[in-house]
């Protein structure tokens, strides 16, 4: 089966339960955005083509774990072999930490707000690195905002200061002020990812109420300037409403600035339980336009080194899948 295919299919299913051996340190949990809490999720890889599929019980997917990590996935009379990976934190070869788990904010999509979280302090978050630091090879922060905006800046930024000595990239996506492009680089983060979200501003007000759709896009300019092309990225998700039409749109101008645009596909949960996640189909389509859009600005998703874009477990990556 063509892996791109494959994949797109398990990401339109984003869910599988697993059967066999229990994957055990091959589980990860998210504590951030639409998948946090639940039975946490497996990183499914198939000849370099990585997948990150939720666990849930009730699943109409099986993926059979055999021990140490072999594991085989029965899919549309094939038997598809592959491997697990172990994670860092939250994804394979990075330290992905969310430092803040709860947020002021109430994105419709997130489920987040309806949790109780926590803050991890600076010295946790060294601790958690140093714990897996022979098997990774970046750093990437997010967080939620528990009282303000700037006051997760200041965390955010002691953070990435106690991190640099580890000598591996550090990557960093929060919402951002406008001083954040400047004030992280001067911190020593490698990289930045400010999410526009949704493909409209009408649908990123709707979804992300007391947001700032410009302040976004303003910071998102700032950042390529500060941090250069293929080290800036930004999530839009896909499923909200929007058409292929405004998707594309928002695609070509985050490539047009020199941001590379991760089209992550919706997990339906907290207000939008009720939707449904994009089809196969609308993610191959969507991932053409990506890969036309950045060849053209001259983006290539392999010279990023944290977050998203350099995991590629949630998403059709172009230059990478």
């Amino acid at each position: 089966m063509d892996r791109l295919r494959l994949k797109a299919a398990l990401l339109a299913a984003g869910k599988v339960k697993v059967g066999g051996v229990p994957p055990g340190t091959y589980l990860s949990s998210s504590t951030a955005g639409p998948g946090a809490g639940g039975e946490g999720s497996v990183f499914f890889s198939v000849d370099g083509m990585r997948v990150r599929l939720s666990v849930d019980p009730h699943a109409d997917l099986v993926l059979i774990h055999e021990g140490k990590g072999n594991a085989t996935l029965p899919f549309r009379g094939e038997m598809v072999r592959g491997v697990l990976e172990v994670p860092g934190f939250h994804c394979p070869g990075q330290a992905f930490i969310t430092l803040t788990t709860s947020c002021i904010f109430s994105c419709l999509y997130c489920a987040v707000p309806g949790r109780v979280g926590r803050t991890k302090s600076t010295e946790e978050v060294v601790a958690m690195v140093r714990s897996v630091i022979g098997r990774i090879d970046a750093i990437s922060l997010t967080s939620g905002v528990a009282g303000s905006i700037e006051e997760e800046e200041r965390r955010t930024l002691d953070a990435v200061r106690a991190l640099v000595p580890f000598g591996l990239p550090v990557g960093v996506s929060i919402y951002p002020t406008r001083d954040s492009p400047r004030l992280l680089k001067e911190a020593g983060a490698a990289e930045v990812k400010f999410n526009i979200e949704a493909a409209t501003p009408g649908l990123f007000a709707e979804m992300c109420p007391g947001l700032e759709w410009n302040l976004v896009w303003e910071v998102l300019e700032e950042s390529v300037r500060l941090f250069g092309k293929n080290h800036v990225q930004s999530n839009i998700i896909v499923g909200l409403g929007e058409s292929d039409e405004e998707m594309a749109a928002t695609v070509r101008r985050l490539c047009s600035i020199g941001v590379i645009p991760v089209l992550r596909p919706l997990t339906p949960s907290a207000g939008l339980a009720h939707f449904t996640r994009p089809s196969a189909e609308r993610l191959l389509r969507l991932h053409a336009i990506a890969r036309e859009e950045m060849v053209a600005a001259g983006l290539d998703a392999r010279e990023a080194r944290t977050m998203c874009a350099a995991c590629m477990g949630c998403d059709l990556v172009p230059g990478r899948d």
